[in-house]
């Protein structure tokens, strides 16, 4: 069971409209994401999924009136796929600039972050939104980070419009192909290169992977050392410096993370 949560924002306050239990097995819902049958979707077609998937959420907030949602992807430099013009109670509108992607890293997603969008009509409110097949737990942490909306195939969004409303639903499953990771932070091989990072003696310190290994002992690989570097520079937990080497960027970050691997791993046990 999924909670669905809707706010309209009043002044500094958010008043909730509604909350919505869905059942993964309630009929409508699964012809909601057969949508994408399981395949792997890209270009066009990709982008007319997404843009069905954005049409659902706002239809699904009952006293919203008023909203296209309209492609513009490949017809103008606008730097944005899809355009959701939305009505504010005070006049004007708001506008959501969706960025289409068939799949975005979190180390890419910082290129993405700093971005700025200024669609035709001058809007009151623009919001950036990011829009892929399946949006992993740490995309959407990097999203709520920099002020970014998001949604996905599976029905996962957070939308948050200043003055308007405040989508957010999380916890459906994939119904589209992930990317699988580069490491397991599950085994006990990838616990000792975590612990090193994360150790309270090491913080800020730029590492090369030959001198992680040696602070791995025993029974870790130069290769797995690098793998897990590759895997955690992906996710943006580190980074590399000018002068060679990486540094540990997200040290909290990464041991929720390595918490929530660790959990999955002894439950599939």
């Amino acid at each position: 069971m999924v909670r669905r949560r809707c706010w309209q924002t009043v002044g500094n306050e958010r008043i909730p409209f509604a909350s919505v239990h869905v059942f993964a097995h309630v009929h409508a819902f699964v012809n909601k994401v057969s949508i994408v049958n399981m395949k792997v979707l890209s270009g066009a077609a990709l982008e007319k999924a997404l843009a069905v998937r954005l049409e659902e959420l706002l239809r699904g907030v009952d006293w919203l009136r008023g909203w296209q949602v309209e492609h513009v992807g490949g017809t103008s430099d606008a730097g944005f796929d899809l355009l959701a013009t939305v009505p504010l109670p005070g006049g004007g509108k708001a506008v959501l600039c969706v960025e289409c992607r068939a799949e975005l890293r979190p180390s890419v997603f910082r290129t993405l972050a700093d971005r700025s969008f200024s669609p035709a009509g001058q809007p009151k409110v623009v919001v950036p939104v990011l829009a892929l097949p399946w949006v992993s737990p740490r995309v959407a942490e990097l999203c709520a980070e920099h002020g970014w909306s998001w949604f996905d195939l599976a029905g996962n969004h957070r939308l948050d419009v200043p003055g308007l409303l405040h989508l957010q639903r999380t916890g459906n499953q994939s119904v589209h192909v992930r990317p699988r990771p580069t490491a397991n932070l599950s085994t006990r091989e990838a616990g000792r290169v975590i612990r090193a990072l994360l150790a309270p003696a090491h913080a800020g310190m730029r590492w090369t992977q030959r001198e992680l290994q040696d602070h791995c002992q025993p029974n870790v690989s130069l290769g797995l050392v690098n793998k897990m570097v590759r895997h955690l520079c992906d996710e943006a937990f580190v980074e590399g410096v000018q002068d060679g080497g990486f540094r540990l960027h997200e040290p909290l970050k990464l041991l929720f993370a390595w918490r929530d691997a660790y959990q999955i791993g002894r439950a599939h046990v």
